[in-house]
């Protein structure tokens, strides 16, 4: 059952991860405000996408 959990927690954030980076490079910031923010949640998935979802941009959520 813990494998099963953990697969599903980890697909989500898979998912919320894509859906982050999507709207970065959707957004009007600069390339390399988009690139530092894609990084971030590249190597820190869940809490990159924590970080950008309080203080990325907020034009597109």
């Amino acid at each position: 059952m813990e494998l099963q959990i953990t697969g599903i927690f980890g697909f989500l954030i898979f998912i919320a991860d894509i859906w982050a980076i999507l709207n970065i490079i959707q957004s009007r910031e600069t390339s390399t405000t988009k690139l530092l923010w894609i990084v971030l949640i590249l190597f820190l998935p869940f809490i990159g996408l924590v970080i950008w979802w309080f203080t990325g941009p907020r034009e597109l959520r």
